[in-house]
C-alpha cells in the first residue's frame, strides 16, 4: 500500500502562468519523503537530523513530467518503497490529479552520519519499518 500526501498547488509553486515550476516538484516530493517518514515510519527529520545527527540525502533522481499542474489543483503523492539496501532505498513517485498523471519520479535516499558525510546502515528499528512498507515494483508486460 502506498504512503499518499495531498499536496495543494500553491502559489509559491507556480511561475507567472500558474503552473507549477518544476524545481517545486522536487520540494513537493521532498515534503512526501518527509511525512512518510514522520508518519509512518515514526522517524521523523527533526530526530534524524537533530539527535542522531544523520540525514537521507538523495543520490540519484529521474523525473518524467507527463502533464502541467496549475495553481489551485489538489495533487496527490503516493510513494513506494521499491527496494531496501544496506544504507540506500529506492523510492517511486507516483502524483496525479484527480486520476491524471502529472509526474513520476524515482530516487534513491542513502542513509548518512553527518560525522562523516559517509553510507550507514540503516538503524535497526529503521529498517523493521521500512521493511514493511516495501513494495517491489511489478514485473514488466511479457
Amino acid at each position: 500500500m502506498p504512503f499518499v500526501y495531498r499536496q495543494k498547488v500553491l502559489f509559491q509553486h507556480c511561475d507567472p502562468a500558474g503552473i507549477v515550476f518544476y524545481p517545486r516538484y522536487m520540494e513537493m516530493m521532498n515534503a512526501t519523503v518527509e511525512e512518510w517518514f514522520a508518519t509512518r515510519l515514526k522517524h521523523s527529520f527533526s530526530m534524524m537530523h537533530g539527535a542522531m545527527q544523520a540525514g537521507v540525502p538523495t543520490a540519484e533522481l529521474r523525473v518524467v513530467f507527463s502533464a502541467p499542474s496549475r495553481l489551485g489543483e489538489m495533487l496527490s503523492v503516493s510513494l513506494y518503497l521499491r527496494r531496501l539496501g544496506r544504507s540506500s532505498a529506492a523510492l517511486e513517485f507516483v502524483a496525479d490529479c484527480e486520476g491524471q498523471v502529472r509526474l513520476t519520479m524515482t530516487s534513491t535516499l542513502v542513509f548518512i552520519s553527518f560525522a562523516d558525510g559517509r553510507p550507514q546502515p540503516w538503524p535497526e528499528r529503521l529498517r523493521r519499518r521500512m521493511e514493511a512498507e516495501l513494495e517491489p515494483a511489478p514485473a514488466p508486460d511479457a
